[in-house]
């Protein structure tokens, strides 16, 4: 729309009437999504909820603390009823498995630190549960999730969010242009999660209060080993701790069981300094342990990139941007070199620590709030 157009744009930036805008929101029974399809219903959208059953619904009613766990789509039906719109869940177990476990399983026998929240943006709620979406006729679909969307000069940009504590932008740089068009983002521009939960509190909302998620849903209280023996019997094989020159210091009972930055939990006491984890190589079956300086990375390969850009992102030579490689550290300073259509060389102008393969490497302007996509980081 350009700014001579005289109809009026609601607030999901159609220009005709609210109730004649149909919009699918994509409801975990939090109290984010809930509040983002109780908002849009108070202004006379046509909402439509819909949740995603995502792995055995009886286990699930036993685990809290998690997403789209049982209790979590009857919270999500509930508010549907509240507020007066139909609601559907969709069971995508199989899809779920296919995606986004069975990947989180083998990227981490491979040695790598896998994201899987992220995966699963990308492979089911931004791909399936979008095209879901598209066949319900919604105009578009929303979700809770803390970032912005703002309408550039020439299309849609992702922003981060305004409260840097709550930005989930890290989980969401494979977000396409074409879903980005798609979707909507009624949270992001908010000060805090307080004003969600006052919102939530505003439309009556049961879930107003409800703790917010901490674990990956498939993974029972941060136990990464536990699933993947579980998904992988036998994964777990005994092998060798050494250091970086191939010395044997001790044995351990799985690769699977550490993580690329990991001090405590070696089970490798008497060095005279402190010892961590700097690679993990599954062929050997070696746990690498080395100096904390052994950790520092200054380059970074990266694949799989999705650009949101303006430029193409080949003619890129040498762009200096922000990036983040883990969703808990804020961006630092660094010179893109893109190296084919979806691979790129970054250098980080001072070393970062705990680098791992498997983890996201997201891509932010040095000033102001854009994010221009990301890659992910791949074995050096």
């Amino acid at each position: 729309m350009t700014s001579t157009t005289k109809t009026k744009l609601n607030s999901l930036g159609f220009a005709k009437a609210p109730a004649d805008t149909r919009v699918v929101v994509a409801m975990s029974g939090g109290v984010d999504s809930s509040v983002v399809a109780a908002m849009l219903a108070e202004e006379g959208y046509d909402v439509i909820g819909v949740t995603l059953q995502l792995y055995d619904h009886g286990a699930a009613l036993a685990k809290s603390g998690a997403c789209c766990a049982g209790i979590d789509i009857h919270d999500a039906r509930r508010v549907a009823e509240e507020m007066g719109f139909p609601h559907y869940v969709l069971d995508y177990e199989n899809i779920f498995k296919d995606a986004v476990i069975d990947e989180f399983a083998d990227s981490y026998l491979g040695g790598a630190t896998p994201v899987p929240c992220i995966r699963c943006n990308e492979r089911v709620k931004f791909k399936d549960l979008l095209s879901t979406a598209r066949d319900l006729e919604a105009d578009c679909m929303a979700t809770g999730h803390y970032i912005q969307r703002k309408l550039g000069e020439s299309k849609a940009e992702l922003h981060s969010a305004t409260d840097a504590r709550r930005d989930q932008s890290y989980f969401l740089f494979s977000t396409t242009q074409e879903q980005l068009d798609y979707l909507r983002f009624p949270l992001g521009h908010l000060p805090s999660k307080d004003a969600t939960r006052e919102l939530a509190e505003k439309y009556g909302l049961k879930v107003a209060n409800k703790p917010d998620s901490q674990d990956i849903c498939f993974v029972p209280n941060g136990d990464y080993a536990a699933v993947i023996e579980k998904l992988r019997p036998g994964a777990a094989e005994a092998g060798d701790i050494v250091d970086m020159q191939g010395n044997i210091l001790g044995q351990h009972e799985g690769v699977i069981h550490y993580t690329i930055g990991q001090r405590r939990g070696l089970g490798i006491g008497g060095m005279a300094d402190p010892l961590f984890v700097v690679k993990l190589d599954v062929d050997k079956k070696h746990v690498v342990v080395g100096p904390k300086e052994a950790l520092a990375t200054r380059i970074i390969p990266v694949n799989e990139i999705n650009w949101l850009g303006d430029e193409p992102f080949e003619s890129i030579s040498e762009r200096r941007i922000g990036v983040k490689v883990r969703s808990t550290r804020p961006p630092r300073e660094a010179i893109l070199r893109a190296t084919g259509p979806v691979t790129a060389e970054i250098e980080l102008l001072s070393p970062e620590e705990g680098v791992s393969p498997g983890q996201a490497c997201v891509f932010y302007a040095l000033e102001g709030s854009r994010i221009f996509g990301g890659g992910w980081i791949t074995k050096s």
